[in-house]
């Protein structure tokens, strides 16, 4: 045979065989797809299942996913988003970009789950992480009183910062101007997201970060390390419930089913606990891994309905930013 020919049947070979193989994007935030993150396990388990290949693609912090997609539209790459909460999803079903779905799992939530547009995969309670042989402020009116130096997030990129605004004016109401205003001398800087700013923090730059209870999990677990610990707070804790949804011009609707159908698996939720650091919407056949019963529960749980988190998101925006300026 022709060498040339047999060359070139080679690669129309190869070409066809590539082409055949479905591609699943998944936007998500740049931790999850980090080489510590879930991402890299979570695309091993799920290509072993799906004929496909599936391809993260980092894009920053949770808060700016809405934003990307939102800027794409229907020309967006993306099949599924994955990283949005419940503080972001009216605003997605707002875009109407996102299709209905049909995920049944038994849930392990703190709250009842019930929404045909996106599925959770984990879930939290943010709090100020420091070095636990340091004493901490029990509520955020001592925090403003004290000399400690925190690092928060931008709620405009991130859902760690957006969920900070929430939980202030979820406890204080018409008083988070004034607990903005205590806290603004101990701000030692604002991120774009979650990975810088505890980066900060470790470095020692500052006494405190925006995190959540789980995070002295990691410290603990990889790498036998019991130096931080979670400040619990007296007014309660505000939640974070992570979710993926489906993007309506997607064009791998069955295989993107396939993913968020997989996303509430044993196989996937067991990858959760120790990449992600935080809790999974269902606890796999195992239990949560040693460690995890060493952290602190709040005794009250904060979260605004979707539909309330919109409504008062500018508001909140609007005084922490007023805060800040001055």
């Amino acid at each position: 045979m022709n060498s040339l020919f047999l060359a070139s049947a080679l690669v129309a070979a190869a070409s066809a065989a590539t082409a055949e193989t479905p591609e699943l994007v998944v936007y998500t935030y740049d931790s999850f797809v980090s080489e510590w993150g879930p991402g890299p396990a979570v695309e091993a388990a799920f290509e072993e299942t799906c004929g496909c290949d599936l391809k993260f693609v980092g894009a920053g912090d949770g808060a700016a996913l809405l934003a990307r997609v939102k800027l794409e539209g229907a020309r967006s790459d993306a099949d599924v988003v994955l990283g949005l909460d419940t503080n972001l999803t009216a605003a997605a079903k707002e875009t109407g970009l996102f299709a209905p779905i049909s995920v049944s799992a038994d849930y392990a939530l703190p709250v009842e789950w019930s929404d045909d547009m996106f599925a959770p995969y984990d879930w939290g309670y943010f709090a100020f992480v420091h070095n636990a042989d340091s004493p901490a402020p029990t509520n955020f009116k001592a925090l403003g009183e004290s000399d400690a130096k925190i690092v928060i997030q931008d709620p405009r990129s991130s859902t760690p910062g957006l969920g900070l605004l929430l939980w202030v004016k979820a406890a204080y109401g018409a008083e988070a101007p004034a607990i903005w205003a205590g806290l603004s001398d101990n701000i030692v800087t604002v991120t774009k997201g979650w990975s810088e700013a505890y980066g900060l923090f470790l470095e020692g730059e500052a006494d405190m970060v925006l995190s959540y209870t789980t995070s002295p999990a990691y410290h603990l677990i990889a790498e036998e390390d019991a130096s931080k610990a979670a400040a619990v707070f007296d007014e309660g804790h505000y939640m974070q419930v992570e979710v993926a949804g489906k993007l309506a011009a997607t064009d791998q609707p069955e295989l993107a089913d396939q993913f968020l159908v997989f996303m509430v698996s044993d196989a996937f939720q067991s990858i959760i606990p120790t990449t992600n650091w935080m809790y999974p919407a269902v606890v796999p056949a195992e239990g949560l891994p040693a460690g995890f019963e060493t952290l602190v529960s709040p005794e009250k749980s904060l979260l605004l309905p979707e539909g309330e988190a919109a409504a008062v998101r500018d508001e909140a925006l609007g005084e922490w930013l007023s805060a800040l300026s001055q």
